[in-house]
Order: structure tokens, then C-alpha cells, then sequence
């Protein structure tokens, strides 16, 4: 019998692996999943960090927590993480969660080779990686899940954004893709999609000037719900068996509109993108 058979709700009791776990939603995973009595890898480009969250939960939680270093967009390293991660916990990976990312924005013809490629080695390369490695354990074991960060740009496609929502539409689609693929083999697949979540990923990410303050206000005034719903969401949506997790109103509204009348959403929002640039321009 497999895994997920034995145990309905795979966020529960999980042996899980969490990529940019240092910070923001990735740490979130690490904590909630804690609650529930997990064990987790922790695992981030930067170490201290991923310490940092081992260190919280373990003090917190009395949780089964590790850190590791990894780059995600290296696949040498991600294979690496795989094989520890087993190791470290001393039993078979249950849950995986794709989520270390980036953000890049800028006009297209504006935007360099080099940052697209920095942006797809994380937000899609990543994805990849972890899938890559990862199913072929789970599918051996019998059963397990896999939660992949997107974004509501995998949809909106808002200008000035091209890069990003490139790799973030490439995420829903590999993840709709496996959904289907691997239903038979008892392993579960969920995409979160979300829209404005509080954390680090716009103040260190590459963005135009002209954005900062904009990206400062939006966060701090207009994010309709935090870290901690996004997780429980992601995770309640998981054990329910449900492959979509988008978390906000605003991220609904735009979900519905864009299935409803693909090339009317598109004409709408070029014809707003001149004024929302009037508005961005003068935070």
C-alpha cells in the first residue's frame, strides 16, 4: 500500500524537504509543517539562513531539523540534496516543496540575457531539478507529494514582468503536466499561485527603480493575506487532493477573468498598462 494511502493527509507527520527555507514562505512550510509533527531538510543557497529556521524549530517545535546548503538552479547540488535528505532523516522523502524563487521585472527589450538566465536557473531550473530528482524516489516508494511555488503571474501575465512570468507559467504547466502523469502513482502534485505575499522576494530581487517604493506600498497596505495563510491553504488544499492553491481574492478574480475570455483579459490589460505606469511613476 502506499504511502499516501496509509496516511490521507500528506502534510501530516512528514518527512519533507523545503527549498528556500531561510525565509519567507519557504520558512513558513518549515514551521507549520513542524506543527504537525514533521521532520524537514532545510534547504538554501545561503546556509545561515537555512540554520537559522533549523535552529527556530528545533528550539520551538523540538523538531527533526537539518539544514542544507543548495543551489537549486545547480543540478549536481539538487541531486546531492536528494540522496542527504534521505540520509539525514533517516527514512524516505514524503513531501517535497519546490520554493526557493526570485523576482525580476523590467520592459522586455529592457531586460539582459544575463538576468533571464539568473531568474530561469532559480524559478524554473529549480522547479525542474527538484521534480527530477525527486519523483523517481517517490514514485519507487509507492506514494508522496509535491508542492511547486508559482505565482499568479504563471496567468496575469503583467507587463514589465516578462522574464518571471515566463518561469513562473512554466511551473503550472509542469505541474498540471505531472498532476495528470502521475496521479497512478499515488503521488500528489499542488501549485500555489499566489498574487502580493509579505516577504523578501521583491527586496531582493531585480527590479526597476521606478518599483521600489511601489513594491514597498503594495506589500505593506495591500497583501491581502500572509505567509502563514498561504502555507495553511497550500496545505489544506494538498491533503484535500486538490491541485490549485490560489490563495487570494484578487488572485481568484484574475484566475476567472482570464479563463473566461482569454483575448478580452489581454486587450484589457494593455489598455490599462499605460495608466498604471502614470501611477508607478509618481510613488
Amino acid at each position: 500500500m502506499g504511502i499516501l494511502k496509509k496516511k490521507n493527509q500528506p502534510s501530516q507527520h512528514a518527512y519533507a524537504v523545503v527549498t528556500g527555507a531561510g525565509s519567507g514562505i519557504g520558512r513558513e512550510f518549515c514551521i507549520e509543517l513542524a506543527k504537525r509533527g514533521g521532520a524537514i531538510v532545510c534547504a538554501d543557497i545561503d546556509v545561515s539562513t537555512a540554520q537559522a529556521t533549523v535552529d527556530m524549530l528545533k528550539t520551538q517545535y523540538q523538531c527533526h531539523a537539518f539544514a542544507v546548503q543548495c543551489d537549486v538552479g545547480v543540478s549536481e547540488q539538487v541531486a546531492q540534496l536528494a540522496e542527504q535528505a534521505e540520509q539525514l532523516l533517516g527514512h524516505a522523502v514524503t513531501l517535497v516543496i519546490n520554493n526557493a524563487g526570485v523576482g525580476l521585472g523590467g520592459k522586455f527589450d529592457e531586460t539582459s540575457l544575463a538576468d533571464w538566465q539568473w531568474c530561469m536557473h532559480v524559478n524554473l531550473w529549480g522547479v525542474i531539478h527538484g521534480c527530477h530528482y525527486f519523483v523517481p524516489k517517490l514514485k519507487q516508494q509507492g506514494g508522496g507529494a509535491i508542492i511547486n511555488i508559482a505565482s499568479a503571474a504563471a496567468y496575469t501575465a503583467a507587463p514589465e514582468m516578462s522574464a518571471y512570468n515566463v518561469t513562473k507559467s512554466s511551473v503550472l504547466a509542469l505541474s498540471e503536466t505531472l498532476s495528470s502523469e502521475l496521479k497512478r502513482s499515488n503521488i500528489r502534485i499542488n501549485v500555489v499561485c499566489p498574487t502580493l505575499v509579505p516577504t523578501n522576494i521583491m527586496k531582493n530581487g531585480r527590479l526597476p527603480q521606478h518599483y521600489s517604493a511601489l513594491a514597498d506600498d503594495l506589500l505593506s497596505n495591500h497583501a491581502f493575506v500572509s505567509t502563514e495563510d498561504v502555507v495553511k491553504k497550500a496545505l489544506h488544499q494538498l491533503d484535500r487532493g486538490k491541485l490549485y492553491t490560489i490563495p487570494q481574492p484578487d488572485a481568484k478574480i484574475f484566475w476567472w477573468l482570464k479563463r473566461a475570455s482569454p483575448s478580452m483579459y489581454v486587450k484589457v490589460l494593455g489598455m490599462g498598462y499605460p495608466i498604471f505606469m502614470k501611477y508607478v511613476q509618481k510613488k
